[in-house]
């Protein structure tokens, strides 16, 4: 892990094309912000997770699973 440290107004380059900039310091809170490709997803880890999450499920489904919600009665 490579720890670094930023003032406000100061940043980081990721690569070429990402940004990571410190907006604003408050108490015990940081306020980041990310300038990166459309291409880039950015989220926060806890939305990550669950979409990590999400995605093996689904793989693990079979195809016919709820198909029967969609036949009507």
């Amino acid at each position: 892990m490579l720890v670094l440290t930023r003032k406000q107004d100061e940043s980081i380059m990721i690569g070429d094309d990402i940004e990571v900039k410190v907006l604003d310091l408050k108490e015990n809170q940081v306020k980041i912000g990310i300038v990166a490709p459309r291409s880039v997803p950015v989220h926060r880890r806890e939305v990550y997770l669950a979409i990590q999450a999400e995605n093996a499920q689904a793989a693990t489904a079979t195809s016919a699973d709820g198909i029967s919600d969609l036949i009507p009665r």
